[in-house]
């Protein structure tokens, strides 16, 4: 069987000095249909390796729940990259960041009282070893010892800009042995010195993330380890957005140069991404170091191969780059040719949020003294409905001690307001009532758990004690919302009244029609306010007038051209009634 191996100075392929030329691209943010397709492009680019992270809560949304299959099908994943003649290195965690909800950790975890995450606390460790237990044959027997791709896996991510715990390092590395992983274990940190420190140990090999001042970083990297080969293990060539601020690119011509830099140094990369993808549902993560910012939907990353598949001009930079080092394919990735452009002017039903939930039959199962929180409700994403009853002589304030992450307000069914954690707000206004009772109701959305640093796993929804003029707001009704069965199901608009003069959320509108059978379409969301849209029952993602991006990406795989069902959740109001799709993506402003 062939071997891999961490040499003196080098990577060693069956004993050969060998140079590992990654990309990275994750499975569970592309099609499964496109996979073959990705992983094609990237060889074209001259690539030999496919690094993907493994998300546990894409596989485990429940305890005892370990799912493998559609665009969770890692097995399948990695055989294609086999099929493609690649290599893979393969990222478990647990905890992978990513940008994605909760760093990869499922929100079932953070039920569990006391758990200690990202350390050697017994309750946490015993759910890692459940999780890595379950994936991890699905990698073994996958190993370039075996006959398979995959020539490393890492151990945890980043560990040293969260914790320095290294019995919890070692516990990693046992429980990936026991499992039967032979091929060399890496570790993967900022090229800082005392993050390198706390993030490895002597047994695992380092390796070091930066897209910038290569000489710098290597040399920061061969001071915490002193023989074996240098690894840029995320050669960061573009970068990720959220909501409410610019498009982030990079130069193509300067990120080809920093890469060539990191090649005649001798090293081996995986450039993040090579391929983005997309954050469909609600599978977004956020960032919160004083203020909470969500990400977008799209992952496009400003990544070589573009969200939908295609060349860009850093894909060809990077190319003729690689070829200085390594043989590249004569074959290469075609450019964007302008998308189908479609306007849907109409056909469209719509129903209230609130009609459509009563159709299902949705409602609340007990009362709660205080406000419960998502995790009191046990509602791992998306929207919770909270309603009270308050009578009101003069305006009040109502206060929460935080609102994770926004809160539309409604006195009987009408729009107050809107509390806005990203505006760090966690208080209102409410109008008199005259003394009269009045149904207070707040939708909230969680937007994304945050995936770094010290606020990982923290609760959703409203964060109590709620007080109205001072006083305990007191007994409340809250149900989860799943708003994908809600926005799939035939009953939410049998007999719906017709689109007219624009979408007034909260509200579910919903269009039939042909579109252009597989081929990929960008939906043009500008003058929408913030929601979610479903095409065939695939949860898109979110989108929101805030920006950058405009548009949103429907990949050609789910569009059948026979009956097309474009489904939308506006939360705010939409100025008319069309549904348009524009010939290419709009991924926003770029300067700041």
């Amino acid at each position: 069987m062939p071997t891999f191996a961490i040499g003196e100075q080098d990577f060693l392929l069956d004993g050969e000095p060998h140079r590992i030329l990654s990309g990275a691209l994750h499975y569970f943010r592309v099609h499964p249909d496109a996979w073959a397709d990705r992983i094609h492009k990237a060889r074209l680019l001259g690539l030999n390796t496919i690094e993907t992270y493994v998300a546990w809560n894409v596989h485990a949304p429940e305890r005892g729940v370990f799912d493998t299959t559609g665009q969770r099908d890692l097995g399948r994943f990695l055989d294609l990259v086999e099929a493609e003649g690649m290599h893979a290195i393969v990222r478990p965690g647990p905890y992978i960041c990513a940008e994605w909800d909760n760093g990869g950790f499922p929100a079932w975890l953070f039920r569990m009282p006391g758990v200690g995450v990202r350390r050697n606390e017994p309750q946490y460790m015993a759910a890692v070893t459940e999780y890595l237990q379950q994936v991890l044959p699905i990698v073994a027997e996958r190993q370039i010892t075996r006959g398979g791709p995959v020539i490393a896996v890492q151990i945890e991510n980043e560990y040293g800009a969260y914790g320095d715990d290294k019995d919890y390092l070692r516990e990693l590395v046992r429980v990936n042995r026991d499992a039967g992983i032979d091929v060399p274990l890496l570790t993967c940190d900022q090229a800082d010195p005392e993050m390198q420190a706390r993030g490895g140990l002597p047994e695992l090999h380092r390796t070091v993330t930066f897209g910038s001042r290569t000489a710098e970083r290597l040399q920061i990297l061969r001071d915490a380890q002193p023989s074996g080969p240098l690894m840029c293990m995320e050669f960061w060539n573009g970068w990720f957005d959220h909501w409410g601020a610019h498009h982030h690119v990079t130069d193509a011509a300067a990120s080809a140069s920093d890469l060539d830099a990191l090649l005649a140094a001798g090293g081996s990369v995986n450039l993040y991404m090579f391929h983005g993808g997309t954050n469909m549902g609600f599978t977004n993560g956020a960032n919160d170091k004083g203020v909470y910012q969500p990400l977008v939907t799209s992952y496009d990353y400003d990544a070589p191969l573009a969200e939908d598949g295609t060349a860009t001009a850093k894909y060809d930079a990077f190319r003729e780059v690689v070829a200085r080092y390594a043989p590249v394919p004569s074959e290469t990735a075609a450019h964007r040719v302008p998308a189908p452009e479609v306007t849907v002017d109409r056909g469209g039903v719509t129903v209230s949020l609130d009609d459509a939930v009563a159709r299902l039959g949705v409602v609340a199962d007990r009362t709660w003294e205080d406000v419960p929180s998502h995790e009191d409700l046990a509602v791992p994403s998306g929207y919770v409905r909270y309603r009270t009853t308050v009578a009101l002589e003069v305006a009040s304030v109502l206060v929460f001690d935080e609102v994770r992450d926004r809160a539309q307000v409604f006195l009987d069914g009408v729009a107050v307001g809107i509390i806005d954690r990203s505006e760090r707000a966690r208080s209102l206004t409410l109008p008199a009532t005259g003394g009269r009772e009045a149904v207070l109701e707040l939708l909230v959305e969680d937007q994304g758990r945050v995936n770094y640093g010290v606020r990982i796993g923290e609760a959703k929804g409203l964060i109590g004690p709620a007080t109205l003029g001072g006083e305990k707001l007191l007994g409340w009704e809250a149900v989860g919302l799943d708003v994908d069965a809600v926005a799939t199901a035939d009953r939410t608009f049998q007999g719906a009244p017709p689109l007219a003069q624009g979408i007034a959320g909260p509200a579910f509108a919903s269009w039939t029609v042909d579109l252009p059978a597989g081929r990929d379409l960008f939906l043009d969301v500008s003058g929408w306010g913030k929601g979610v849209v479903w095409v065939n029952g695939v949860n898109l993602g979110r989108y929101w007038s805030k920006g950058p991006t405009a548009t949103m990406y429907v990949p050609g795989q789910i569009v059948t051209g026979d009956g097309d069902r474009i489904v939308v959740l506006e939360l705010l109001g939409a100025p008319d009634e069309r549904v348009r799709f524009v010939a290419e993506p709009r991924l926003g402003h770029t300067e700041f």
